[in-house]
C-alpha cells in the first residue's frame, strides 16, 4: 500500500506493491514473502484483480455486490464478487470491448459493444445473443422506461434498439457527421449526444424531437481568446449577438465570420475544433462535458453558457466526468491525471497522478472514497481517500487501518542528504560552505550531500574505520562472552552441551545449539524445569554426569571463569594443539565404557537402596506395633487350647479336632504341601510333594484320556475291499 498526500489529502494506493506469478509453489511465495518486505505489506484487496496486458472499463453492478472490468488480451471481461473479494467468472470474446453497460442490478444482464460493429448479449448463464450494427459503435446507453438501447458511432444516426421487441426502430438523425458519446439523465430521461464539431444535442426520448443545442467547442474558444493577452478580440458580450458560431481550425489572427449575421471577428489560437468526449449529469439541472483539448465545462441546462470551465492543462482529451454524491466535487480524467476540484469555485482538492501508465476509464463506488481506475497495466488501480467517504461495507476494515496509519507519525528521510549540526560543520572543517548552494537550512542544522559529506569525514577523521573496525571486534567477543557464561538453572547439562559444541567445531560440524536456539531457553532460565539428579529415572535411563568424567567436568569450569575474566592460556612448548584434540578423540570410547559401568553400578546402588528402604519400613511398623501395645495399657494376656483342639500356625487360627474322620480324608483336606505347628511355635512339620512328578503323572493322564478318546474316533478297516492288481504287476510279483 502506497500512502501520498498531495494538497495534504490522503491518498491511499490500495494496489500498489509487487504481484507475485500464478505459477509460484506455496513454499516459494512463503520464502518471497519472508525476504521481501515491499510484499509482505501489499494489500490484495480483491484476489486477481487485474488483466493479462491492460484494462479498458470498470463498472460496478446497482446492488454493490459486484465489480466487472474488460480487457485484454485476449478480450475477456472478469466478474469479481466482493463477498467473497475473489472472481466470480471469466468469459472471452473475439474482439476488443469498446464499452459495456450492466442492464440488471446484478450481473445476470450484460450487453458490450465491440470494436468490430457487433453488439454482444449476456445473460447469467453466459453468451446469449449477438448483432451487427451498421457503423462502428462508440458510446451506447439503456433508456430504461421504453427499453431502449441508445448507440452511437461514427455516423450522425443515433440508433435505437428496442430490447423488448428485440428490433431496430429508427434512429434519431443528428447535425453532426460523427458522435462521440452519449448520456441520459436518470431523473427526466433527456438524452444528449456529444459531437465531433463540439457540439451537444439534447433530445426527449418520447417525442424522438431535438429539443436543444449547446455550442462547447464556442466556449473552449472564448476562454482561449480572454486568457490570449496579445490577441485584439471583441469583448464576450457582443458574442452572444449571434445564437450559433461557425468555428473552423484557423490560424492566429485570421478572420471568422459568424454563419448568421457576417461579422468578421478576430479568431484566437485555436489549434483544432474542441469535440466533446465526455458527458455526466448531476441531477435533473447539472451537466458535466469533457472536451479532446483537455476543458471540462459545467453547465446548468437552463442556460446556453458554463457557469465554470476548468482546464486540465495538459491537451488531452477528458476521458470521464463525475461528481461526487455528498460533497459538491468534480472528478475528471484524461490519460495522465485525475483531478477532484471543487464544482462552484473550481479549486482543486486532490489529484491522483499515473506513473509510467495511461488511464482508460474511472468508475466511483456510490456513497464511498473508494475508486477504481482501469490503465495500461496488468492491474487494476484501488484508490481510497477516507475524505471522501468511508470504505464500502465489504472491506470496512480499511477504516481501522488508514486511521492507525495516520496517527503514526512518519519522519522524512532523504537518502542523498546528511543532515549536520554548525558544531558538526566545524569539526569536519565545512563551516566556510555557509551560506553557499551546498548547505540548506533546516531547524538546527543543515542538510549537505552525502558525497560531500562522506570525502570531509574522510579527510577529518583518516583513522575513523580502524576504530570502527576494533569497536566491532570488542562487539562480537563480547557477545560471544555472553554466550559462554554459565545459565542458573541445569548448569551441568549445560556444560555436557558446551562440550559436545566444542567437539563439534574440532571436527567442523556445524550445528544449532540448545544454548543457542530460542526454543530451549527456558529450559536454562525457568527453575521449573530443574533437573531432579535423585529420580530413578535420572540415574537409569539418563546417567547425563556420567558420560561426562570429573576430570572433563572441571576443566570446563575453569576455561568458563578464564573466559569471562579474559585469562589466556598459551600452548605448552612442545605439545602443539593437533595433539591435544588427538588425546580428546582417543579418550571418547573410553568414556562409553565407563557409563556403561557406571550404569551397572547406578543399579547395584538402587538396589541396595531399595532393600534397605524396606527393611526401615519393616522396623518402624514392629515399633509402632509395639508402641500400640504399651500404649493400650497393661500386660499382653496369655490363652490355653481346651482339649480336641489344636493350634494351625499364628495365621491358621484354631480348628475343632475331629476323630470321625479318617486319616487319609485329613491329608487330603489339607493338601501336598502344608506346615503344621506342633506344640509351640519352635516345633513344625512340614509335608510336600515333587511338582515335576505331579507334572509328569499329569501329562502321562492327559495322554492316555487322548489315545482313548482317538481310538473312539478310529474306523476299523476291515470291511475295505481292494482293486485287483493289473495282470503284468501279477507276474512281476511271482
Amino acid at each position: 500500500m502506497l500512502v501520498s498526500d498531495p494538497n495534504n489529502v490522503k491518498i491511499y494506493n490500495l494496489s500498489a506493491g509487487k504481484s507475485l506469478p500464478e505459477w509460484l509453489s506455496d513454499r516459494k511465495r512463503r520464502a518471497l514473502l519472508k525476504k521481501n518486505v515491499d510484499i509482505r505489506r501489499r494489500i490484495e484487496l480483491i484476489q486477481d484483480f487485474e488483466m493479462p496486458a491492460l484494462s479498458t472499463t470498470v463498472r460496478v453492478s446497482k446492488d454493490g455486490e459486484y465489480v466487472l472490468a474488460t480487457g485484454t488480451y485476449k478480450p475477456r471481461v472478469r466478474c469479481y464478487d466482493v463477498n467473497n473479494l475473489s472472481m466470480k467468472f471469466e468469459r472471452c470474446f473475439d474482439a476488443d470491448v469498446v464499452t459495456f453497460e450492466i442492464l440488471s442490478d446484478d450481473y445476470s444482464k450484460l450487453v458490450f459493444l465491440h470494436t468490430d460493429r457487433y453488439v454482444e448479449f449476456h445473460s447469467a448463464q453466459g453468451h446469449y445473443h449477438r448483432l451487427r450494427i451498421p457503423k462502428f459503435g462508440r458510446d451506447m446507453q439503456y433508456h430504461y422506461p421504453t427499453c431502449d438501447l441508445y448507440i452511437v458511432g461514427a455516423g450522425p444516426e443515433v440508433y435505437r434498439l428496442n430490447l423488448e421487441r428485440g428490433q431496430f426502430l429508427n434512429p434519431l438523425m443528428t447535425e453532426a457527421s460523427e458522435v462521440d458519446c452519449c448520456a441520459i439523465n436518470p431523473l427526466h430521461n433527456l438524452l444528449v449526444c456529444g459531437t465531433k464539431e463540439g457540439k451537444v444535442e439534447a433530445w426527449d426520448p418520447r417525442a424522438r424531437d431535438r429539443i436543444g443545442t449547446l455550442d462547447c467547442a464556442l466556449h473552449c474558444v472564448s476562454e482561449s481568446i480572454s486568457s490570449s493577452a496579445n490577441v485584439n478580440c471583441v469583448p464576450f458580450g457582443e458574442w452572444q449577438q449571434c445564437k450559433v458560431w461557425t468555428v473552423f481550425p484557423l490560424a492566429s489572427g485570421s478572420n471568422v465570420k459568424c454563419g448568421l449575421c457576417s461579422i468578421w471577428r478576430v479568431a484566437a489560437m485555436v489549434e483544432g475544433v474542441s469535440s466533446v468526449s465526455a458527458l455526466k449529469f448531476k441531477g435533473g439541472l447539472t451537466l458535466g462535458v469533457g472536451t479532446s483539448t483537455g476543458q471540462v465545462l459545467l453547465y446548468d441546462i437552463r442556460s446556453n453558457k458554463p457557469f465554470y470551465t476548468k482546464d486540465h492543462m495538459y491537451g488531452l482529451p477528458i476521458v470521464n466526468v463525475d461528481f461526487h454524491e455528498s460533497q459538491d466535487l468534480v472528478l475528471s480524467m484524461d490519460e495522465c491525471i485525475v483531478k477532484i476540484w471543487d464544482k462552484n469555485t473550481g479549486k482543486l482538492f486532490t489529484s491522483i497522478e499515473a506513473s509510467e501508465t495511461k488511464f482508460h476509464s474511472l468508475c466511483v463506488v456510490p456513497n464511498t472514497g473508494m475508486m477504481f481506475i482501469a490503465n495500461e497495466n496488468t492491474k487494476i488501480l484501488t484508490y481510497y481517500i477516507p475524505s471522501l467517504g468511508p470504505a464500502p461495507k465489504w472491506c470496512s476494515f480499511l477504516d481501522s487501518l488508514t486511521e492507525e496509519l495516520e496517527e503514526s507519525t512518519m519522519e522524512t528521510v532523504y537518502d542523498d542528504y546528511k543532515f549536520v549540526t554548525k558544531r558538526e560543520l566545524e569539526d569536519l572543517g565545512l563551516e566556510h560552505l555557509l551560506g553557499t548552494n551546498l548547505l540548506r537550512a533546516y531547524m538546527h542544522g543543515y542538510f549537505v550531500d552525502i558525497r560531500l559529506y562522506k570525502k570531509a569525514k574522510m579527510v577529518a577523521e583518516p583513522f575513523a574505520f580502524e576504530e570502527y573496525r576494533k569497536k566491532k571486534i570488542h562487539q562480537k567477543i563480547e557477545e560471544n562472552r555472553a554466550n559462554r557464561k554459565l545459565p542458573k538453572v541445569n548448569k551441568d547439562l549445560a556444560l555436557k552441551l558446551m562440550d559436545e559444541d566444542m567437539k563439534e567445531k574440532k571436527k567442523k560440524k556445524v550445528g544449532l545449539s540448545l544454548l543457542k536456539d530460542d526454543r530451549f531457553k527456558m529450559l536454562f532460565e525457568n527453575p521449573d524445569f530443574q533437573v531432579d539428579k535423585n529420580a530413578e529415572e535420572f540415574r537409569l535411563l539418563n546417567p547425563v554426569l556420567s558420560k561426562l568424567d570429573k576430570s572433563r567436568k572441571k576443566e570446563l569450569k575453569k576455561q568458563v571463569l578464564q573466559q569471562q575474566f579474559d585469562e589466556i592460556e598459551e600452548e605448552q612448548e612442545g605439545k602443539p594443539s593437533s595433539e591435544e584434540s588427538s588425546d580428546d578423540s582417543g579418550s571418547s570410547s573410553g568414556d562409553d565404557r565407563e557409563w556403561t559401568k557406571n550404569l551397572k553400578r547406578q543399579h547395584k546402588v538402587l538396589k541396595n537402596e531399595a532393600r534397605r528402604k524396606e527393611w526401615e519400613e519393616r522396623r518402624k511398623e514392629r515399633e509402632s506395633e509395639a508402641e500400640a501395645v504399651t500404649n493400650s495399657g497393661g500386660q499382653p494376656k496369655f490363652f490355653e487350647l481346651r482339649e480336641g483342639e489344636e493350634f494351625k500356625g499364628i495365621h491358621g487360627g484354631v480348628k475343632r479336632k475331629r476323630n470321625n474322620v479318617s486319616l487319609g480324608e485329613r491329608v487330603k483336606r489339607e493338601g501336598h504341601d502344608s506346615v503344621r505347628m506342633l506344640g509351640s511355635v519352635g516345633n513344625r512339620e512340614m509335608t510336600f510333594s515333587v511338582r515335576k512328578e505331579q507334572r509328569r503323572l499329569k501329562e502321562e493322564k492327559d495322554a492316555q484320556h487322548h489315545y482313548e478318546e482317538r481310538k473312539k474316533l478310529l474306523r476299523p478297516a476291515k470291511g475295505l475291499q481292494t482293486k485287483p492288481l493289473p495282470k503284468f504287476l501279477r507276474e512281476y510279483r511271482r
